[in-house]
């Protein structure tokens, strides 16, 4: 099971396994309050589509398709994610912005669950 949760928010069981998506380190919070298992900013989207997308709303299906087209050189750290998903049952893909239906964490939840 794949699932999404604000980085800021209480950590929990049900998270297993904590990954951060993000390319930057959420600001004001340490790394002992975020417990995060891994930080995989690689797989975060390219600075240039992410300043481009702007936590934009109206640019979300054009961020989607972009990122989805950034992540086909990224297969191998897509299929990290799926081998600890197997392994620990769950993972929690974590994020920092405050937009909870339109982040780069939502856009790559569904790409992984398409794959």
């Amino acid at each position: 099971m794949i699932r999404i949760k604000r980085v800021y928010d209480k950590p929990s069981k049900e998270d297993r396994c904590r990954i951060l998506v993000d390319r930057l380190w959420p600001r004001g919070l340490s790394k002992e309050k975020a417990k995060v298992d891994l930080w995989l900013k690689e797989i975060a989207p390219s600075d240039e589509l992410r300043k481009r997308f702007c936590h934009d709303p109206a640019k979300w299906e054009e961020f989607n398709e972009k990122y989805a087209e950034e992540l086909k050189s990224k297969r191998d750290l897509l299929h990290k994610i799926k081998q600890i998903e197997k392994e620990k049952g769950t993972v929690t893909l974590l994020y920092a912005a405050k937009d909870e239906e339109h982040n780069n964490a939502v856009a790559l939840s569904g790409i992984l669950k398409s794959a």
